[in-house]
């Protein structure tokens, strides 16, 4: 298996959507293709906020998003935020996931982070064991606000 990783680019938009709606992150047909790729140019403007693809042969089977946040705290450490985490199912146990967190964690370091974190849906058990075997760990409670609904 010949996966390779790289960052993302506008003309990449739609195959991550299509990640997403292969995942279940999206409801089939829901994505917007002209808010996707303003929201992506939006996102380069950042300069360590990147989407990453996991290709195998080429082909898009995995993506996630990794941001990279300063930090005035922590000695002034940054911080890294994984969002976004989709496997083609096709793919799904055969060590993309693995490999595709591995990466971030490998960027995250690059650039000096003393963390990354990731939230996961609190019924996602599959998901929660899945990031346990990668080393995460349960860390503090997150709490949310649905902006949308007020």
């Amino acid at each position: 298996m010949k996966l390779s990783f790289r960052t993302a680019t506008l003309d990449d938009v739609p195959a991550v959507l299509a990640l997403y709606e292969a995942a279940a992150i999206d409801p089939p047909g829901s994505a917007d293709l002209r808010l996707a790729r303003a929201t992506f140019e939006r996102m380069q403007s950042h300069p360590d906020y990147r989407v990453w693809l996991a290709e195998l042969d080429g082909e898009p089977v995995g993506t996630l998003a990794l941001a990279v946040m300063d930090n005035l705290a922590h000695r002034c450490a940054p911080s890294a935020l994984v969002e976004d985490v989709a496997v083609h199912p096709r793919c799904q146990g055969r060590g993309v996931g693995r490999r595709l967190i591995g990466h971030a964690i490998e960027q995250a370091r690059a650039k000096g982070c003393y963390k990354l974190a990731l939230s996961s849906n609190a019924r996602r058990q599959s998901a929660h064991a899945f990031y346990e075997r990668l080393g995460f760990q349960p860390h503090g409670i997150s709490f949310r606000v649905n902006l949308d609904e007020q």
